[in-house]
């Protein structure tokens, strides 16, 4: 069973198996776990960027395609549903169409670009995804009167996941069961089904020939394999996966906007989240975005604190004050990546081998 859900590609390493068991079981049970609105918020996040790394991490670590539209996929699912739900009411129905139509939209889209670009070198490519996705930002925020432009669009959700229904009248393990709750566990549900999905995609012959493609692609063309064909799939089916994952964040946040879906401080989230896990490991992707979420919600707090327990100390309040959290998270990160240069999952494998 466990081996069918795996794909057979398990963590081998004891201490890698032991963090993925934490983290699965962290998010499986975060609304019983941590209390108030900020830890379940976290949890959320976390659930919405493994799907979101491990599509890119389908794209860079698996096929070698380097591309910056990765956060236009992600927009065109929230916006799909945002859009939907704004425009014809909250429904399932609506939902579901919302979600549909952001699928093939960014299928299609994706399909366009790679067949027309994919037989460029990877530096090309990545500048012609970088101009598509700043397009598809500008037409975002210019067509207020559909988009809510840079303001974007708050909308209403079914009402099954509002936080004002209750699923149980009496509390469960002190946890009040009400739309909010039941909210987290759709996008929870999506995030690991989607994510045993990419397993099966990464470790089927399909993946295989992926692997080979990145490893030496003239190799791959002169055995046969259309690389061209290969390559436009694959970016397909990251695409598609971005597609649901920015669904995921509009479901949640009942918000859909440049600043949460299509901003590139996104994309470069999603490259550091890939090297911090480790590149052409899916489980780098479950690993570097539980650390980088987690840093960035609670890293302000602990410095905070961190800076009051040293204020007789010269220099470290200051080196600690809650503004500087970007140069410790940039300091952790180079450290990272000099210690794990094939990331945390990586390097956890090397030392299992």
């Amino acid at each position: 069973m466990l081996n069918t859900l795996l794909s057979g590609d398990y963590p081998r390493s004891r201490i890698l198996t032991g963090v993925l068991l934490a983290i699965v079981l962290g998010l499986a049970f975060a609304p019983f776990l941590f209390s108030g609105a900020a830890a379940i918020n976290t949890a959320a996040k976390v659930c919405i960027f493994i799907v979101l790394v491990a599509s890119y991490d389908l794209l860079l670590g698996y096929t070698g395609i380097v591309s910056f539209a990765h956060t236009m996929f992600f927009g065109i699912g929230g916006y799909g549903v945002g859009l939907g739900l704004y425009a014809f009411g909250a429904s399932w129905g609506v939902l579901a169409l919302g979600i549909l139509i952001a699928l093939l939209v960014g299928v299609v889209l994706a399909f366009l670009i790679g067949l027309l670009s994919l037989r460029v070198r990877a530096i090309f490519y990545a500048m012609i995804t970088l101009a598509v996705a700043s397009a598809f930002l500008i037409l975002a925020t210019q067509f207020s009167e559909y988009t809510g432009g840079e303001d974007g669009r708050s909308f209403s959700v079914p009402q099954v996941l509002r936080p004002g229904y209750r699923l149980l009248e009496q509390p469960l393990f002190g946890t009040v069961i009400n739309g909010r709750v039941l909210a987290y566990y759709l996008v929870f549900a999506m995030a690991v089904t989607l994510f045993l999905l990419a397993l099966r995609v990464v470790n089927s012959p399909f993946g295989r020939v992926l692997q080979a493609i990145r490893e030496n692609d003239m190799r791959a063309e002169a055995l046969g394999y259309r690389v061209v064909y290969y390559r436009t799939v694959a970016n397909c089916l990251a695409a598609g996966m971005a597609v649901l994952a920015g669904a995921m964040s509009a479901i949640w946040l009942r918000y859909t906007g440049p600043d949460t879906t299509l901003s590139f401080a996104i994309m470069l989230d999603i490259l550091l989240m890939v090297v911090i896990g480790g590149m052409g490991t899916l489980y780098g992707a479950v690993v570097g975005a539980t650390l980088f979420i987690v840093a960035q919600n609670y890293l302000q707090k602990l410095m905070g604190t961190a800076s009051a327990a040293t204020e007789g100390l010269p220099l470290l309040p200051k080196l600690l004050h809650p503004d500087r959290w970007l140069l410790l998270l940039g300091i952790l990160f180079v450290l990272s990546v000099y210690f794990f240069p094939t990331g945390i999952v990586g390097r956890l494998r090397g030392k299992s081998g």
